[in-house]
């Protein structure tokens, strides 16, 4: 039987902390909020690979300089889908450069990029990026606001209860005393019934769409191209174990005809600091799949601890979005 939010008492802070995991799936369905959403004029995630572009011939510096460029160019791309995609890649990362490009896509005009943004700090794990996060607990959007409250939460920060709170409460007030004296905007439409399911919706889909980012477009287009959360999911449980078999299975994977495995995989690749796996990284940067490229140059990035400052988009051979 689903449950609805609005019917919830008030609750015991062990109760709300078994709201927080469960909500998504107190919600609509990630994917019938899709099927509701208006299809984006031209899939993102079908942008063309770089031009001029040759990872087999081009040098460790080459290869981190056009990385670098490659996420800088798609974090400030005019369309907020290619930006989600970046962010989800850059979410990967917890070093200086992608923790600044996380930190001013917060202050976005979308506000699915701001959402984004939030997910991309809380999975960033990045320190620096917190007291960010809780200057979003007063986003004039309640999903951004409660994208910051539940983040916050998972990293063990209570700043955002009160917002917990009234979400769980519905049009009943929040007791102060619970809250750790907490007093943040509480938006009215955090009790609107449509409002906390397109939340649950949108939580629903990052769990569900991993490296692709949370974005709606992202979402349709894993499942147009035959995408398995299930597949990539396993991927994710089996980064557990550094083994051998597991480590051969993750490269082979890079070659799958799945782009949601190949980015999966690609994620988890980035952990193992060795030549050939970089080198097997470093060719995803022309896949013909935008979202993972980005996640393969983070990847590579973070495989060979690559550092030093991005290249202008200017000069970049990586593509614009059309």
């Amino acid at each position: 039987m689903r449950l609805s939010l609005l019917s919830l008492r008030p609750l015991s802070r062990p109760a709300l902390r078994v709201l927080v995991v469960a909500l998504p799936l107190m919600t609509m369905p990630a994917m019938a909020w899709a099927q509701a959403t208006p299809a984006a004029s031209q899939d993102a995630s079908d942008q063309p690979a770089p031009a001029n572009f040759d990872p087999l011939h081009a040098t460790k510096a080459e290869l981190s300089t056009e990385a670098w460029s490659m996420l800088k160019i798609a974090v400030e791309d005019k369309h907020a889908d290619t930006r989600i995609q970046a962010l989800a890649a850059l979410g990967t990362m917890s070093d200086q450069r992608s923790t600044a490009m996380i930190a001013n896509a917060m202050d976005d005009a979308d506000l699915d990029v701001r959402t984004a943004a939030v997910l991309a700090a809380g999975q960033s794990k990045t320190t620096a990026l917190r007291g960010k996060m809780h200057s979003m607990l007063n986003d004039k959007e309640p999903q951004v606001a409660f994208a910051a409250a539940t983040t916050l939460w998972k990293l063990n920060d209570r700043t955002g209860e009160d917002i917990l709170m009234a979400v769980a409460n519905g049009d009943r007030k929040a007791n102060a005393s619970m809250v750790n004296g907490a007093e943040h905007t509480i938006n009215k439409d955090f009790h609107n019934p449509a409002t906390l399911a397109k939340m649950g919706a949108l939580q629903g889909a990052s769990i569900l769409l991993g490296p692709f980012g949370f974005g709606i477009t992202a979402y349709e287009a894993m499942k147009k191209n035959g995408g398995s959360s299930a597949r990539v999911t396993a991927i994710e449980q089996l980064s557990e174990e550094r083994t051998a078999p597991v480590r051969a299975a993750m490269l082979d994977a890079l070659n799958d005809k799945d782009p949601s495995v190949r980015a999966a995989a690609a994620k988890v690749l980035g952990t193992y600091h060795e030549g050939d796996v970089s080198s097997a990284l470093s060719k995803l940067m022309i896949d013909p799949k935008a979202p993972v490229r980005y996640t393969a140059s983070a990847a590579y990035l973070r495989s060979v601890g690559a550092s030093g400052t991005p290249a202008s988009p200017k000069g970049s051979r990586a593509p614009a979005a059309k």
